[in-house]
């Protein structure tokens, strides 16, 4: 006679959609896209970028570019611990030129100062981070 595995698999942290540590999840969210004026607004940016590696290419080669995909790439992961202080990413929004756009979030209220914040776990966004927990690292609003 067979023994039965005495191996219980599961997850380490839970699973997504844990009501008690990431809120209630609507359906509507899950089944709806985005806003087809912010797809269009994605899709324009995507092409505005892969014309600027183009000309990138034409003028400088084809080594510039891949160049400026690296250091972008090695500055997207550079990040701080999830805490209190949220990261910046100043050095990859210089080199992809986003300090020269207005955003919503230098004339309204920054999402992060919101009263209906709530706040992060430090430990909990290290799991996810390392690969222990599932998640979002940080859940944001109540």
């Amino acid at each position: 006679m067979e023994e039965a595995p005495k191996v219980i698999a599961h997850q380490i942290g839970g699973l997504q959609n844990d009501a008690f540590r990431f809120g209630l999840q609507g359906v509507k969210s899950d089944i709806v896209g985005s806003h087809p004026l912010e797809s269009a607004y994605q899709s324009v940016s995507r092409t505005n970028e892969l014309m600027k590696k183009q000309c990138m290419v034409n003028l400088y080669g084809t080594a510039f570019p891949l160049k400026m995909d690296l250091d972008r790439q090695i500055l997207s992961r550079f990040q701080r611990p999830p805490g209190a202080i949220p990261s910046s990413m100043l050095g990859l929004e210089a080199v992809t030129g986003d300090l020269d756009n207005f955003g919503f979030e230098d004339y309204l209220n920054d999402p992060r100062e919101s009263e209906t914040l709530r706040p992060s776990d430090m430990h909990h966004g290290m799991e996810v981070r390392l690969g222990l927990s599932k998640g979002p690292v940080c859940p944001s609003f109540m």
